[in-house]
């Protein structure tokens, strides 16, 4: 059986679970009751109408959210001669060909986020078994198998994150840091719900933004009434 500590429970108790919170309480709930000495994240869950079992329900796509995640994503790109350069002038980490394939497969993860140009995916396409379950396989549905390798390099280190729904049909995604003050998150929730609006299925009928709740990462978790969605994307 897994304790809670004295700070968890005295942060609980801060939490009306009853309560179906605005998107500007719950925040500034989640802010006030992050107890960790590390600058804690803010994570939102959504739980959509949708049955990712089904492919005309899949939900899945990038955003940039527009005051960052609060850390430093190191970027890797796949590419030869003038898009390399293109991809270290743009800001990329690490870049390279062959060469970066070799060094990969042979255990060098040194890096959180991958970019390739359409040329090289024959070669990635081996490392499918090392990036694939860690969610770093370049994608061109997700922007990161592309020849224009500056842009994406450039939207990544601004905050570009990917999502995916889950097969409960919940979609995590952090807002960024408690240290970014309520305004700041609430924007990027915005960006962020705006973006899941915008590609809801046609084939989910009913209700789509079924459930909300924002945490901190060692915080409990705040529950927020779908209906006040309209607010938050007004401000």
């Amino acid at each position: 059986m897994v304790r809670k500590g004295k700070k968890y429970k005295e942060a609980v108790q801060k939490v009306d679970k009853l309560k179906r919170y605005t998107f500007q309480e719950a925040v500034q709930l989640a802010i006030d009751c992050a107890y960790a000495k590390f600058d804690e994240s803010i994570e939102l869950a959504v739980r959509l109408g949708v049955d990712p079992r089904h492919a005309d329900q899949m939900v899945r796509g990038t955003v940039v959210l527009p005051n960052g995640v609060g850390r430093t994503v190191r970027v890797a790109v796949f590419a030869k001669g003038e898009k390399e350069k293109e991809a270290l002038d743009a800001g990329a980490d690490y870049a390279g060909s062959e060469e970066l394939v070799d060094k990969v497969q042979k255990g060098w993860l040194e890096f959180d986020k991958a970019i390739a140009t359409p040329d090289m995916m024959g070669s990635v396409g081996k490392l499918g078994r090392i990036l694939g379950p860690r969610g770093m396989m370049p994608n061109a549905k997700l922007g990161t198998v592309t020849f224009d390798v500056a842009r994406a390099v450039n939207e990544i280190k601004a905050g570009k994150i990917d999502f995916k729904v889950e097969k409960a049909g919940i979609v995590h995604a952090s807002m960024g840091k408690v240290s970014f003050g309520l305004e700041k998150l609430l924007q990027n929730m915005a960006a962020f719900i705006e973006t899941l609006q915008r590609l809801k299925p046609s084939a989910s009928k009913g209700t789509y933004l079924k459930a909300i709740a924002v945490s901190s990462t060692m915080g409990p978790g705040i529950k927020i009434d779908p209906v006040y969605v309209k607010e938050l994307l007004s401000q």
